[in-house]
């Protein structure tokens, strides 16, 4: 019997800007999280489905337990596991930062079995409501060209005169010259900002909400600096396991853009001075 079916009682939780979010009782008692959407947005649960429990494979950091997904002629849905807060356990950031940096160290046989390692993911997913494409590339440098910049690009190619687009192009051909190849694809959860982390029931950060793929590690320290900043001791803390390189800093803003250009796309221009003032840092 599919857990939609065991609904006894259901409360709306609020916060969430693109699903709606549900504390359900079952009828043994138990409690649950779903998530729900309109029938047509399965396919944005399943991919989320995926992320998550490439994630929990790891065994390295808290990710709540899937429990079912699927749609109903209302709508598509997603059951987790329900995560009861507890208190913050002493050194919250630092081992926030250890496991962030074993999760990124992790071998990726659960997701690519025996197939050599490579960047991307298996299938495409979202980031936001934006399809995220996930093609396998050997090269980090192509890959976050072809399936991260160019797709955002071509989205908000309205927004750019020929002098921006040249500027752009410019970007795209010398992107190796900005960039890095890691020594090997890190599993990254890829949309890590604030609102998706919590302190979970065991007191330690467990995130959530994943876009999940293979990249390069500073993806995600990328994307916990673009809105805010966490407590420095998360980062000491994750350089002790997984060395962040010190030309870190040069390359960050060029992760930022990918978010940002994708923020340009769903919000609107409001982004556009943000956009334009990273392509101006390196073309």
């Amino acid at each position: 019997m599919s857990i939609v079916d065991r609904i006894a009682r259901r409360e709306r939780i609020y916060g969430g800007d693109i699903n709606k979010a549900w504390r359900l009782e079952l009828d043994d008692g138990s409690t649950v999280f779903m998530k729900t959407n309109s029938p047509e947005k399965a396919a944005y649960f399943e991919a989320e489905s995926a992320g998550l429990e490439a994630m929990r494979a790891t065994d390295t950091i808290g990710i709540p337990k899937v429990l079912e997904h699927g749609k109903t002629e209302d709508y598509s849905y997603l059951i987790l596991e329900f995560l009861k807060p507890a208190n913050r356990i002493k050194d919250y950031w630092e081992t926030f930062g250890r496991e962030l940096a074993l999760m990124h160290k992790a071998s990726g046989g659960a997701v690519w079995g025996k197939s050599p390692a490579m960047f991307g993911f298996p299938s495409d997913n979202f980031i936001g409501h934006t399809k995220q494409i996930n093609t396998p590339s050997k090269s980090w440098v192509d890959f976050y060209r072809e399936c991260r910049l160019v797709p955002q690009l071509k989205m908000a190619d309205r927004y750019f005169d020929s002098s921006i687009r040249k500027k752009f192009s410019h970007l795209l051909d010398n992107l190796s010259d900005y960039l890095e190849e890691p020594e090997s694809p890190a599993l990254l959860h890829g949309d890590l900002w604030s609102g998706n982390m919590l302190c979970g029931p065991d007191g330690k950060a467990w995130i959530l909400d994943p876009a999940c793929y293979y990249g390069h590690p500073e993806v995600d320290l990328a994307m916990t600096q673009l809105f805010s900043q966490l407590p420095s001791a998360f980062y000491s803390a994750y350089n002790e396991v997984n060395p962040i390189s010190p030309e870190y800093a040069e390359r960050r803003d060029l992760y930022h853009l990918y978010q940002l250009l994708n923020h340009l796309n769903m919000f609107g221009s409001s982004y556009y001075g943000e956009v334009t003032a990273i392509l101006d840092e390196y073309a």
